[in-house]
């Protein structure tokens, strides 16, 4: 008998389009070979137009009586397994579009896994292609789409792309000068640039993301040759405390013999301070948004989408690694392809957890209803692909510009425009007494010391993580009750105040030192008498529970501009703006908005010297020093309100 494993497919009530509430479920059971019985697997190596072949894998359902559109998966991260007698446990986006049936292609990019040619780590566009050596990542996908429309059996002609992270950057990629049978794109969690997604926020370098650098910088061996097991090792910290590591470890330069991988048999003769993981030494040498990291991005290449690709942008309101890209995604194809079929999707997600059923959709401690991702799966994103692909096309899909869920009252909303056309900007201050208040006072000035012996830490918890994500949720007290964490708040909310976009710190600061970070964080702050769900950790209740809506950093040599940082002037009182990206949360009755301001957070982002130095990755020791920061009580903060 075949072993089974049991997938939950939820059947939502009436009413349940629009909230969170009671919902009947059913058990379906799937065969856990159910790919291997339904679909054959062939692999291909597709050649591109300069001649480098891309290890392709295809899926085809073995019903060959009708034709089925292409869903193809571009990847970094393998299309293994690799043998056609080798199968996935699932495939394509989701079982409802697996068990429909559709042909799903997966393919390794170039430079990665079994696929020839040269890696480059977020490949830049290329705009205007004079031969067929110019290459990118359009380009690459232009010609796989060709291949596989002309070659696959049974295929209908119509395609669609879809990823999620770095596969969503790529998605992304193909609406640019995207091929004529190309009909749906849906980037989710995509990233738009390195120097505001993952490794960096407004140019702070995210030092939690350390462990994943060899990921994306190893080279491959033999000479870059096609390989079928991973090449690369994640560093070893020897220690679960990652707080404690780092700060002993002090200056960055100290980590540099991480990415060193030559062994005593192969030794390697390299310049002073030039390491063999080729993206730490792109980290390193690029510390400001220059010419490299802007020719990566792809944000700015968005204003000629093809109309007849239709996009659903997916991501998540507590993605610790990817919130820049989707929403900056979104609004800049909505904001140059007028008359493009484009959404949006927003839910209570970390990273990619829409494609996961797990039933209970929590994040970290915080729970927001059971089978949200299940009711995503089923009600949208097979709904949309199925229209473009398997329908006439026409854009009438039923589903709503923005579907976004209201992270405080739990509940999803539909709206015509994103952010919503009703919403308003609403004015808080930063005043003495810890007030959070909706009027200006006199201006006075408030002092914290920032030890950077003695950082902030960004979560409570003692654990060692390859990329953070439970801390976007991570109850706040912890921080609030620290000299060096300021706190402003509103007395106890008489109505509900929603909060429906972006959020814009507009801070008045000073320091004794010419360098610093400023860190913004917008909480909800419960009352006392609320249930404690499941997922809490054990020594932390719902009750009093401070959590973190939104946070963001901005390196503070970056205030003006993110390619020529620049030094404060000691003691002399600067304007730091800073955005937080969007949300929609409710602050609901009974409960407290709450501001904290505070400059270290540890080992999230790395550490500031506090005194300016051109580059703080080949900072020296004798450049970190404790300094006292102030913050002015002109300092606002507005948000965008939905009325």
């Amino acid at each position: 008998m075949r072993g089974l494993f049991r997938i939950l497919v939820v059947v939502f009530v009436l009413g349940c389009v629009f909230q969170s509430c009671k919902k009947k479920t059913a058990q379906v059971e799937i065969e856990e070979n159910y790919v291997a019985l339904h679909y054959t697997k062939k692999e291909v190596d597709i050649e591109m137009r300069d001649g480098v072949k891309l290890h392709t894998t295809i899926y085809s359902p073995k019903d060959t009586s009708k034709e089925y559109p292409i869903l193809m998966q571009r990847t970094p991260y393998s299309s293994r397994p690799y043998g056609e007698d080798q199968f996935r446990t699932q495939i394509g986006p989701n079982i409802h579009l697996m068990q429909e049936g559709n042909i799903i292609v997966y393919q390794d990019v170039r430079g990665r896994w079994m696929s020839e040619g040269h890696y480059d780590n977020m490949r830049a566009y290329i705009p205007n292609k004079s031969s067929e050596k110019d290459i990118d990542e359009s380009s690459d996908t232009y010609d796989t789409i060709e291949w596989l429309v002309n070659n696959v059996e049974n295929n209908n002609g119509k395609v669609g792309v879809w990823g999620i992270s770095y596969p969503g950057f790529y998605a992304t990629y193909a609406t640019v000068d995207a091929h004529p049978a190309l009909k749906a794109a849906s980037p989710q969690a995509c990233i738009g640039d390195f120097f505001f997604d993952d490794f960096h926020h407004n140019g702070a370098y995210l030092l939690s993301y350390f462990r994943a650098t060899s990921l994306f910088g190893t080279p491959r061996p033999d000479n870059d040759s096609p390989i079928d097991t991973a090449w690369y090792n994640l560093p070893d910290i020897g220690t679960e405390d990652q707080y404690q590591f780092f700060l002993d470890s002090g200056p960055l330069e100290n980590l540099n013999s991480f990415f060193e991988y030559e062994t005593a048999d192969t030794p390697k003769i390299r310049p002073e301070g030039v390491t063999d993981d080729f993206f730490w030494n792109e980290l390193k040498d690029h510390p400001n948004y220059d010419e490299l990291w802007q020719s990566k991005g792809i944000i700015q290449h968005l204003k000629d989408v093809k109309s007849h690709v239709a996009t659903m942008i997916v991501g998540g309101w507590f993605d610790a690694e990817d919130l820049y890209g989707p929403l900056e995604t979104y609004k800049n194809i909505e904001k140059y392809n007028e008359g493009n079929y484009n959404t949006m999707v927003f839910g209570p997600w970390d990273h990619g957890a829409w494609a996961r059923r797990n039933g209970r959709n929590a994040v970290g401690n915080y729970y927001f209803g059971d089978s949200i991702s299940e009711f995503f799966q089923e009600k949208i994103e097979t709904k949309f692909f199925n229209h473009f692909l398997k329908g006439d096309g026409d854009g009438n899909t039923g589903l709503p510009e923005a579907y976004v869920f209201d992270s405080g009252k739990k509940e999803w909303s539909t709206m015509d425009a994103w952010p919503p056309e009703q919403s308003v900007k609403k004015t808080f201050f930063l005043s003495e007494n810890q007030k959070l208040a909706e009027q200006p006072t006199a201006t006075s000035s408030i002092q914290f010391i920032s030890d950077v012996k003695k950082p902030v830490p960004y979560s409570e918890d003692i654990k060692s993580v390859f990329t953070p994500r439970k801390y976007m949720t991570d109850d706040q007290r912890f921080a609030a009750r620290r000299s060096d964490v300021l706190v402003f708040e509103t007395e106890v909310m008489e109505e509900d105040f929603t909060l429906a976009g972006d959020i814009m710190a507009k801070l008045n600061v000073a320091t004794t030192g010419t360098a610093a970070d400023w860190i913004v964080k917008v909480i909800d702050v419960h009352p006392n008498d609320v249930e404690t769900n499941e997922e809490m950790q054990d020594h932390l209740k719902l009750s009093n529970y401070h959590l973190m809506v939104r946070s963001e950093v901005m390196r503070g040599r970056f205030r003006n501009s993110f390619s020529e940082p620049e030094p404060f002037i000691p003691n002399k009182k600067t304007a730091v703006n800073l955005k937080l990206q969007d949300v929609f949360h409710t602050i609901k009755k009974g409960h407290k908005l709450q501001i904290q301001v505070q400059s270290t957070w540890f080992p999230l982002i790395d550490l500031n010297p506090q005194t300016y130095v051109e580059n703080i990755f080949k900072a020296e020791e004798e450049d970190f020093k404790t300094q006292t920061h102030t913050v002015f009580t002109d300092s606002s903060i507005e948000f965008s309100v939905l009325q």
